[in-house]
């Protein structure tokens, strides 16, 4: 059976797709808003676990040794910390043997 299309049936079948294309733009701008923020997420859980790893470390070291290193490189020798250096700045600031070291660490 032919059934002719209307202009009021055209122009519902554009609307219908105008709106289609209009959800899955707005559903793959928040699956990408979702994935940065999830990355950025984990940066800042990384981040947080190297200054924690840092310190650790450091601890570790005035246990056995009897005072905190007064250096990052003498904890990444000696008590094999590792530190992607190109993903993180790190501070650490060192003030006395007897007092535990400020760490900062920052994503790049």
């Amino acid at each position: 059976m032919y059934h002719e299309q209307t202009y009021a049936s055209l122009r519902k079948r554009r609307i219908h797709r105008i709106v289609a294309v209009a959800i899955v733009v707005i559903l793959a701008a928040l699956v990408a808003f979702s994935v940065q923020l999830a990355q950025q997420n984990a940066r800042t859980q990384a981040a947080a676990s190297l200054r924690n790893a840092i310190l650790n470390s450091a601890k570790e070291c005035c246990a056995v040794e009897g005072s905190y290193p007064s250096s990052l490189s003498h904890l990444e020798d000696a008590y094999g910390l590792t530190n992607n250096h190109n993903d993180y700045v790190v501070t650490y600031e060192w003030f006395a043997d007897n007092v535990l070291p400020s760490v900062v660490v920052v994503p790049r």
